[in-house]
């Protein structure tokens, strides 16, 4: 298989680093976890990718390797517009659709990655990866109204102490324009759409297969053209082509990647205090 590609845009790629252990957790006031106190130290990482780039799978495994937070933002529109399905809330009713925001809630796993979402306490991870969901997502995270309900709550967790990885689509550009390092998550969208059709147990090749691919085709175009922080990479987001690569070879990209930048950040801040 094909080692990652890494690079800043007009710049060479980089090489991997080595790995570290796992970090150690601990109970927070209020039942969540978090870092062992004091919080690892660490960078604010913004990741975006398109579908089904790996961007929340990969993020969780990158942040879990290198003790970081982990925020997968996406199950936060998701949510949305599950619950905007169920209550037959249109798209172009963005009060409504804001008011649903209080009934979500992100929620860490048994490692303190946020990466599960709840709607009035009740865990709705799965429901909102579904085939129904994915059809209507772009049109709901695209109201301007409901994504600025939801960006200082990004903010918020992101300004918390300790490293952190947050996932989207607009996280360098939007969210977090002033973040540590910037990645950019991407592989073609045939690559994407076979992955898609692997978890879902079909035949990449076969009419399954044909449709994801259509369909993440156009959920590209939807995203890439919206009026509303558009998909696209930031200028200085290093860019991160996946294409035959394992699973492994792309979370340690992304560890890498992440541990050039913090050793960077280390040094000039060493110069800095001489």
């Amino acid at each position: 298989m094909g080692a990652a590609v890494l690079r800043p845009f007009g710049r060479p790629a980089t090489e991997p680093a080595t790995a570290t252990d796992e970090s150690i957790l601990a109970d927070e006031p209020g039942g969540y976890p978090r870092l062992v106190s004091p919080a690892q130290p660490g960078l604010v990482v913004a990741l975006d990718g398109p579908g089904s780039s790996g961007k929340s799978s990969v993020g969780a495994a990158a942040a879990l390797r290198l003790g970081y937070r982990f925020c997968d933002t996406g199950l936060l529109y998701r949510a949305a517009t599950w619950l905007a399905l169920r209550r037959r809330v249109r798209a172009d009713d963005p009060d409504a659709l804001v008011a649903l925001v209080t009934e979500i809630e992100l929620v860490p796993d048994e490692n303190g990655r946020l990466a599960h979402v709840s709607v009035d306490g009740v865990d709705v991870t799965a429901d909102v990866h579904t085939p129904r969901v994915d059809d209507a997502v772009s049109a709901v995270s695209g109201v301007a109204e409901l994504r600025a309900a939801l960006l200082e709550r990004q903010r918020a967790l992101a300004a918390e102490p300790g490293g952190i990885v947050m996932a989207g689509r607009d996280i360098g550009t939007v969210v977090l324009p002033d973040a540590d390092l910037k990645i950019f998550l991407d592989a073609s969208v045939e690559e994407r759409a076979r992955r898609r059709a692997e978890e879902r147990g079909v035949d990449p090749d076969g009419s399954d297969g044909r449709f994801i691919l259509a369909k993440l085709r156009r959920r590209d175009a939807l995203d890439s053209n919206r009026d509303v922080a558009p998909l696209r990479p930031a200028e200085d987001a290093i860019h991160i082509v996946t294409d035959g690569n394992t699973f492994d070879q792309t979370v340690e990209a992304v560890v890498a990647t992440v541990r050039a930048a913090a050793a960077s950040s280390a040094a000039l801040a060493a110069g800095e205090a001489r």
